[in-house]
């Protein structure tokens, strides 16, 4: 009778050591691995863990807690306890809805099989004293993890940014360059025959804006290096625009007149001025583009009061340039360019002018110099 009481106590203290040998095991295997490795496989944890609370729970009920020793559910709960900072720090969301609860509840109920006789209170009370451990791990494990989380989400938002960024500049300039290109070569092919100078011209006119267009490439390149990268040169503004609005009228038929007073660049912001070439350099290649037989531009900037207003209009086209406008692939240059001038308070529209034209109206926010009296 002494030996089978002997046999039964033994194995009883084997399995009441089980889930802490488990636990322990499962740690161990999880780290003793090179680091890369590690974090791999502490990001396994859910399903060990799972089990391990769940032979907590059955040892602790269903053993006698006399024979299976106090000791070995204190490390239990120890290791249970780093097992539940490591799955709510390194598992998959997904997989902490089943393992993070029963491991929680191994903790805090493992002492109420010692205290069989207490009442309901003095049983719910001591449970949520072993709970305040569990939930201190918990949200020790989540801060790194929701810190990562908001890191994780800055750099796709920034990369994103970027990415609009590298577009628009590529729409804005190197497509205006790009289509000048083809002008010229068109109008060289012509009369490379009959006038070799001007097929000269066009191009030495191809080269300029072939060397525009490596210009806004490498700016982009070097925006790809992120902060890194060397400081490149400010993108252009309005003090710029005649230099384009005069190689545009140069590289077509159609010409392009500009209107801007003085005292709209003074009242222009950095951020506003730039948008406002964007704007010229869109409606330039637009017209390229959609009407390339118009023959006459103009852009033109009036102040307001607190504004300056933006007008390109060109007139109607040999061969119904509006009708081609409707027909053609649509881009993002100027829904693009909207969203931005809406962004610094301003707002843009285009549509149909006069006799089959078009015409681009922007309002921009501008501050002029009160006059002294």
């Amino acid at each position: 009778m002494g030996e089978s009481g002997g046999s039964t106590g033994l194995v009883v203290g084997v399995l009441g050591a089980l889930p802490s040998a488990a636990g322990a095991a499962t740690l161990v295997w999880a780290v003793a691995r090179p680091r890369a490795t590690a974090r791999q496989r502490l990001g396994r944890l859910a399903r060990p863990a799972t089990v391990c609370a769940v032979l907590s729970l059955a040892t602790s009920f269903g053993l006698p807690q006399a024979s299976s020793g106090g000791g070995w559910k204190l490390a239990e709960v120890a290791v249970l306890l780093l097992l539940l900072g490591a799955v709510t720090r390194w598992s998959p969301l997904r997989e902490l809805a089943f393992a993070v609860p029963p491991t929680a509840l191994a903790v805090a109920l493992w002492p109420l099989p010692l205290v069989a006789g207490a009442s309901f209170p003095e049983a719910v009370g001591i449970a949520t004293f072993w709970l305040l451990p569990a939930v201190a791990v918990v949200a020790a494990g989540a801060y790194p993890r929701r810190q990562e989380q908001r890191r994780r989400s800055a750099v796709a938002e920034a990369r994103s940014a970027q990415r609009l960024q590298l577009s628009r500049d590529l729409h804005d300039f190197v497509a205006h360059d790009i289509s000048g290109i083809v002008v010229q070569a068109q109008a060289a092919r012509f009369v490379a025959t009959t006038d070799p100078s001007h097929a000269v011209l066009a191009l030495e006119r191809i080269e300029k804006a072939g060397l525009s267009a490596l210009a806004a490439m490498d700016r982009t390149v070097q925006m790809l290096h992120g902060p890194e990268a060397p400081a490149t040169e400010p993108l252009p503004d309005v003090s710029q625009l005649p230099l384009l609005v005069a190689d545009f009228t140069s590289a077509g038929a159609a010409e392009a007149q500009l209107d801007l007073p003085p005292p709209v660049a003074e009242a222009l912001s950095r951020e506003v001025g730039s948008a406002a070439y964007r704007i010229v350099v869109e409606a330039l290649t637009n017209v390229r583009r959609h009407a390339p037989d118009a023959s006459r531009v103009t852009v033109v900037f009036t102040p307001t009061a607190t504004a300056v207003e933006l007008r390109i209009t060109n007139d109607r086209a040999a061969r119904s340039a509006p009708a081609r406008r409707r027909a053609s692939r649509g881009g993002l240059g100027l829904p693009t360019l909207a969203e931005h001038v809406q962004a610094l308070g301003g707002t843009l529209s285009a549509g149909p002018h006069g006799d089959g034209g078009w015409q681009l109206t922007a309002v921009l926010p501008a501050t002029f110099p009160k006059e002294t009296p």
